[in-house]
């Protein structure tokens, strides 16, 4: 029996996306690699997939001169043009939308559902570039002076780093790359060292698009690597923009490398969201959106809800109904059909499971369901509700990215609204009420302090069109839609006299 999954029969579809036993992990107009060796696990049984050989720094510099060459090629191609060829892409990920949701469960843990939604979501990420590809606006303004114009002028800024985490292996590529392509930058992506099979994978859908209109490859280069090659990034001054998505500790060390040489960095970190639930709640809605929000992904989204902050008068009745719903869940196989709730990424994120479990039981929380592994091959934990601690224990002001939720009391809407503020991390909110003021204070000034503000849904689950992204501790970046294409680009004030005068500004003179 052959001791990788990729020499099945049953994933004999691998090969399909361009994949066998070993891989090279580095990309820049061809194929390389000369850095470690690493295996990836499928998390669902633990069992090898396949190979891939990460960058070594020798690959790394290859890689970004052959980025920055490319750049002279593709920062002449007109926006309209690249938005073309951006959408070849996004038909190219249309026939491959199957295969690789199906990769993406093997590789991250997700169900297929989920994995394929997350092709979908570059799929739409990619139409919004090709829009945007023609509507790029700056500014024109008044000037004081007469026969002078003034104005803004957009331009690229050249070569885009892009680190992504093993929860979303294809979307956060997809935000990123779509737009900055889009804006007239290179692309040099290190994706996560677990997820290695899903970034050559994309990677090699890409390369046939770009050779297709003969544009050089390395417009979307690969480095697959661990801190050592995100670390080469963080402090290279020819890469123009890192965007990291990750842990609020390393996005805090990426952003001072980045800053160090002054440089841009766009960060995607933590979240420790809350599900506000008013008294006056469609409690039949909280209940759907609660296990959705809170057990989806098993737990391993940014926007995962981590804090139920519910009405004294409603909490016992959400946590019974969350608790009928958790234990009709079904548990299987990522690649399953019917299945809602698959495995934790790694044994470490088991690890950190049940290391919060101690500590909240020692903090004085009372488990209501879960808390348990689940006995099956793989990294299955069950996923848990904890009552009885307050709002500020320790154990809850601390996101940990597994699925656990702790519900907690208040009495007024006020208390709720400072209860949802009080963590490090500002990126999702959600309050649940029919009361009109209590929604728009909520958005409002001394409302949540999130960037993502919800009501009536979900904290999880944005659609593309806005910007994503939070405050405090989660970084301040914005990726997707709205204006965040801005973060991809440096801005000029032209002023221009076409006149046969020099008037200067202010009514200066200067003779």
């Amino acid at each position: 029996m052959s001791s990788m999954l990729i020499d099945d029969p049953k994933y004999s579809w691998l090969k399909d996306l361009g994949l066998g036993p070993t891989n090279k992990g580095v990309f820049y107009g061809a194929w390389d690699g000369t850095g470690e060796e690493v295996t990836s696990f499928c998390p669902a049984n633990n069992q090898p997939i396949a190979k891939v050989t990460q960058a070594s720094p020798a690959d790394y510099e290859k890689a970004v001169v052959a980025a920055k060459e490319a750049w002279e090629t593709w920062t002449e191609v007109t926006a309209p043009q690249r938005g073309e060829i951006l959408r070849q892409m996004g038909e190219a990920l249309r026939q491959k939308k199957t295969l690789l949701g199906k990769l993406e469960s093997l590789e991250m843990g997700k169900i297929l559902p989920e994995g394929e939604g997350e092709v979908q979501e570059y799929i739409d990420i990619i139409d919004y570039a090709v829009g945007l590809s023609r509507m790029f606006a700056g500014h024109v303004f008044p000037s004081e002076r007469k026969g002078h114009m003034l104005l803004e002028q957009w331009n690229p800024l050249g070569l885009v780093g892009v680190i992504t985490a093993f929860n979303f292996p294809v979307a956060v590529y997809g935000w990123n790359s779509s737009i900055a392509m889009a804006c007239g930058n290179c692309v040099l992506w290190k994706g996560a060292p677990t997820t290695p099979l899903v970034s050559v994978a994309v990677t090699k859908i890409l390369e046939t698009v770009l050779k297709a209109n003969n544009i050089p490859p390395a417009v979307c280069s690969l480095v697959q690597g661990g801190a050592d090659i995100g670390t080469l990034m963080a402090k290279d001054e020819r890469i123009n923009l890192v965007s990291f998505t990750g842990s609020t500790p390393v996005g805090k060390k990426v952003s001072l490398m980045v800053q160090e040489r002054f440089g841009k960095f766009l960060l995607e970190l933590g979240g420790n969201n809350a599900i506000i639930v008013n008294e006056d709640a469609d409690l039949d809605m909280v209940v759907r959106a609660g296990v959705f929000a809170c057990a989806g992904t098993a737990g391993q989204r940014c926007t995962t809800t981590r804090r139920l902050v519910l009405h004294e008068k409603v909490h016992d009745q959400v946590v019974a109904g969350l608790v009928k719903a958790y234990k009709q869940l079904r548990v299987g196989d990522p690649l399953d059909d019917g299945t809602l709730y698959g495995p934790l990424h790694s044994q470490q994120g088991v690890d950190q499971y049940f290391a919060a479990l101690e500590e909240a039981k020692a903090q004085g929380g009372k488990i209501e369901c879960g808390g348990k592994k689940i006995d099956r091959p793989g990294n299955y934990v069950e996923p848990t509700i904890i009552t009885g601690l307050k709002h500020d224990a320790p154990i809850v002001l601390k996101e940990t990215f597994v699925p656990i939720v702790y519900a907690v009391k208040f009495s007024n809407i006020d208390e709720a609204f400072k209860i949802n503020n009080e963590v490090k991390q500002g990126l999702s909110s959600s309050l649940f009420t029919k009361d009109m003021n209590a929604v728009f204070r909520w958005m409002g000034p001394k409302g949540s302090d999130c960037g993502i503000v919800n009501v009536n849904i979900p904290t999880n689950g944005a659609e593309i069109g806005g910007a994503f992204g939070g405050e405090k501790q989660t970084g301040g970046g914005r990726e997707s839609g709205s204006d965040a294409w801005k973060q991809y680009m440096r801005r000029s004030t032209c002023t221009i006299n076409y006149s046969a005068e020099l008037p200067l500004a202010q009514g200066i003179k200067f003779e």
